[in-house]
Formats: C-alpha cells, sequence, structure tokens
C-alpha cells in the first residue's frame, strides 16, 4: 500500500513531466512562428527592394528617352 507522501510524490513528478512536455512542444510550436515571420518579412523585403530597384531603371529610361 502506497503511503500519502509517496503518493504526492508521484502526482508531482506525472504533472513536472507532463509540464515539461508541454513546454517543449509550445517552444518548438513558437520557434516555428518566430522562423516564419522573419522569413516572411525578409521575403517582404526583398520585394520592396526589387520594386525600388525596378522604379530606379524605369525613371532613368523615362529620362533617357526624353533626351
Amino acid at each position: 500500500m502506497l503511503g500519502k507522501w509517496e503518493i504526492g510524490k508521484d502526482t508531482l513528478q506525472v504533472l513536472t513531466e507532463s509540464a515539461a512536455s508541454h513546454v517543449g512542444r509550445i517552444a518548438t510550436i513558437v520557434t516555428g512562428a518566430v522562423r516564419e515571420v522573419a522569413h516572411e518579412l525578409g521575403e517582404w523585403a526583398s520585394d520592396a527592394f526589387e520594386m525600388r530597384d525596378a522604379a530606379s531603371r524605369a525613371e532613368s529610361d523615362t529620362v533617357q528617352s526624353d533626351s
């Protein structure tokens, strides 16, 4: 027969193990989300650079054709 203290210890152990597993899964989710957000921001910045370059080339072409 298990004593009150041993039952409490076992319960605490199971709860601690469960918490560690859940925290690990949550950390994985958060890490993945941060990675995806960083990727999307990088893609957006690349698009902005490409649009700036295209606008600059278009302006240069317009100035040359007006001459």
